[in-house]
């Protein structure tokens, strides 16, 4: 292995690509090798060792073994460094030691819903009526897994209520709300070609991976199974933002360090914007050594151009007045040490001061010409530096008198300050107002549904309002595929931005569908009143056409062993089975199947099925065997743009 090693590290060498200040870059080699780059492969095959490890024979012809080959380079012994070691040790690997960032690996799916306890399950655990069946998808069981998919049952809600969509009205589907079923992972793959770069801000609250029910799901992912997951889902979130948007990713302490440092390698660190902390629980959780009483919102940009606005507080009042109408006041020095006299020397200049006699405020007069008796006044200087102004001498002028005046500073000398009118404010990084409690929001889902409780913990609007508020104007666009209870679509649809939900579970028509019906009503809990909300709008649901997933769904609801052997027999003749099954094997050995218990079965029966047929792909659309309608057709053209 050692001279094998030695032996690539020096035919990589003589790639110039490869190298740089007389170092080898590992991140280029594997690169190049998965885009199976031509130079790449020569150069390797040339080498009889190399050759004879990395490529295969088949019939004459030399096959490149680029995962083998990316497995190898990836190895912490090949050109180990301080970066892949950090990674190791912080858990960012795979089971199987394989590096997040270089695997591709997929984590499909994670909630199905059933009613069966699962072995091993804490008395919480058993007070769910969900378990936790995870699927991954290792390289080669991939192929057509991520196409387009062929959409179906569209409707349409709005005021006079639901509406089957006919397709022969023309429908721009970039203009319109969605509320999509289905894997999330798979829908967002079939949204990219019409939403790419459309997408101002994403919202998710995934789960949290802490084995408590926060969503009405089983969360209890492996360690590095949750970050995969949520890797696969981020990549894909990054090409639909718009490169002025933003993503907003809710998590506890459980997984926090270990998110921000996968947001930092798939967004990069020089587009982190903050972490929030928000103070959900003012009493805290009374178990363990502290109490906790947070969790946080990572917040990152898809590029620098990102835009976000300050907060607004319509409510807001101001200590002074002037004939100008409220307002507060703030320091004209740049604090920011940095920005000192000598690299901003347009920033430092004198004023100058008549203490003599004060406004009604309190305020001094000022000017930029030297007077005799004024005093003079300068920035302050901060950790021995001298400072400098934020503004330069001729946007001073303008605002003399007006916009900056003089006041007394706390150490018995003068300062020059602005005088600040807006009724906004830039969001702080810790939110501890009672508006973010999340107790708001399960308060506002229990009135919406007859006082029952249909959802646990769900988000209050308030919190997403100032997300919204932050990171969108009026018509832009919102994603959410981590639907859960709907509230940012809610929220949303309120607030006038358009949006698209996402969520795989079945109470997506029962709790976000009949929620947004409410809103177009007009209820009037959570934001409403404080955005004056009357009703109104409309949004289109539909689903990701089902076909060996419809088979899932019966298997897991499936309450005898009966059930499942005549699912089996109907799978063999119309389902797609993993090309690795036998299905002979299995009928010989059905005795051993009976067996097992039923929740084993169901795991068995739902583990032979090709997951790349999980829905019906766009491309095989007019395959009669799916019998998509001539509606769906129409409508599935629309959406994909291709009329």
């Amino acid at each position: 292995m050692q001279n094998l090693l030695e032996e690539l590290i020096q035919l990589l060498s003589e790639d110039e690509r490869l190298v740089s200040e007389g170092k080898l870059l590992k991140n280029k080699v594997i690169e190049l090798a998965l885009n199976m780059d031509t130079g790449l492969i020569k150069l390797l095959f040339k080498n009889e060792a190399i050759r004879r490890h990395f490529f295969t024979e088949i019939e004459g012809v030399f096959v490149f073994d680029k995962i083998k080959f990316q497995k190898f380079v990836s190895n912490k012994q090949f050109l180990p460094d301080s970066y892949t070691a950090f990674k190791n040790k912080i858990g960012l690997v795979n089971e199987n030691g394989d590096y997040l960032s270089e695997s591709r690996e997929v984590v499909l799916a994670w909630p199905y819903k059933d009613c069966v306890l699962e072995g091993g399950q804490t008395k919480e655990d058993q007070k769910r009526d969900e378990i936790f069946w995870n699927e991954t998808l290792a390289p080669d069981e991939i192929d057509r897994l991520l196409a387009p998919k062929v959409w179906t049952n569209f409707k349409r809600y709005d005021k006079d209520g639901e509406h089957a969509l006919s397709g022969k009205e023309k429908i721009d589907f970039s203009k319109e709300n969605l509320i999509i079923k289905g894997n999330n992972l798979l829908a967002l793959h079939s949204l990219y070609k019409r939403f790419a770069g459309k997408v101002k801000l994403i919202y998710i609250d995934p789960p949290y991976n802490t084995g408590s029910d926060s969503f009405q799901y089983n969360d209890n992912f492996n360690h590095s199974t949750w970050l995969t997951f949520l890797r696969n889902r981020l990549e894909l979130a990054k090409k639909l933002l718009h490169e002025k948007g933003v993503i907003f990713v809710h998590c506890d302490n459980n997984e926090q360090a270990y998110l921000k440092v996968l947001m930092d390698d798939v967004f990069g660190r020089e587009n982190f914007l903050e972490t929030i902390t928000v103070v959900n629980n003012p009493r805290g959780r009374d178990y363990g050594a502290i109490a906790n009483m947070h969790e946080f919102i990572c917040v990152y940009s898809k590029s620098p151009f990102y835009e976000t606005y300050k907060l607004y507080d319509a409510e807001k009042e101001f200590p002074f007045t002037d004939d100008l109408g409220g307002f507060e006041i703030r320091e004209l020095r740049n604090r920011n040490i940095k920005f000192n006299d000598k690299n901003r020397p347009n920033l430092f200049y004198p004023f100058y001061l008549n203490h003599k006699k004060k406004d009604e405020n309190g305020f001094y007069e000022i000017s930029l010409d030297e007077k005799q008796g004024w005093e003079k006044v300068l920035p302050a200087k901060s950790q021995g530096i001298q400072t400098v102004w934020r503004w330069g001498k001729e946007k001073s002028f303008e605002s003399l008198n007006v916009n900056i005046v003089g006041k007394d500073n706390q150490n018995g000398g003068f300062q020059i300050v602005e005088k600040y009118r807006e009724k906004s404010r830039l969001a702080r990084s810790v939110w501890w107002d009672k508006d973010v409690n999340s107790e708001r929001g399960t308060l506002h889902l229990k009135t919406l549904f007859d006082n029952k409780k249909v959802f646990n913990f769900p988000k209050p609007e308030e919190l997403l309002k100032r997300i919204l508020e932050i990171a969108t104007l009026e018509n832009d666009l919102v994603l959410d595929f981590n639907l859960g209870s709907g509230t940012t679509t809610s929220v949303a649809h309120k607030m006038g931005r358009r949006y698209i939900g996402v969520e795989q579970m079945d109470y997506v028509e029962n709790i976000p569908v009949e929620r947004l019906k409410k809103v177009i009503e007009g209820e009037q809990g959570g934001i409403s009143k404080s955005v004056n909300w009357q009703g109104g709008g409309s949004f289109i649901y539909c689903e990701l056409m089902e076909y060996n997933e419809a088979y899932i769904d019966r298997i897991r609801k499936a309450k005898t062993t009966k059930e499942l052997l005549a699912i089996w027999e109907e799978m063999q003749e119309k389902a797609f089975i993993s090309y690795k099954i036998d299905p002979k094997t299995i009928n010989a050995n059905i005795a051993e199947f009976e067996s097992l218990s039923l929740d084993e079965q169901r795991r068995f029966l739902i583990e032979l099925l090709d997951k790349n047929q999980l829905y019906v792909n766009h491309s095989e659309i007019d395959d009669e065997d799916y019998r998509v309608t001539d509606t769906d057709k129409r409508l599935n053209r629309q959406f994909y743009n291709k009329e």
